[in-house]
């Protein structure tokens, strides 16, 4: 699964999907968080609290969480992320932006 969009919405699908072994998220995009404040985020969250394990940066592509790698992206446009590359069948769409399905399809391009 990818993640577009890493705010309140992205987060909590994330910290979710760690509580469950058949979720396994792959990729995170978000073209307005840089690698190192998406770690703080999820480490230290103000609206969910604390996350229970361990997250880390493996380089400026990739965070780890409980040492498993995620790819982040920085694109605008849903058409430029690479999601078949990293193995995501499916994507959340937690931005509130891509609200119509015409909008919503690029991530499928």
């Amino acid at each position: 699964i990818g993640i577009n969009g890493f705010g309140r919405i992205g987060r909590l699908v994330m910290r979710a999907a760690q509580n469950d072994p058949m979720v396994n998220i792959v990729a995170v995009n978000d073209p307005f968080i840089p690698v190192k404040y998406m770690e703080y985020m999820m480490a230290f969250d103000s609206t969910h609290g604390r996350y229970p394990g361990v997250v880390s940066i493996q380089d400026e592509q990739t965070i780890s969480l409980d040492n498993k790698p995620i790819r982040v992206f920085g694109e605008m446009d849903p058409a430029n992320i690479k999601w078949g590359d990293v193995g995501a069948d499916y994507v959340i769409e937690s931005t509130g932006v891509f609200t119509k399905m015409e909008a919503a399809a690029k991530h499928m391009a």
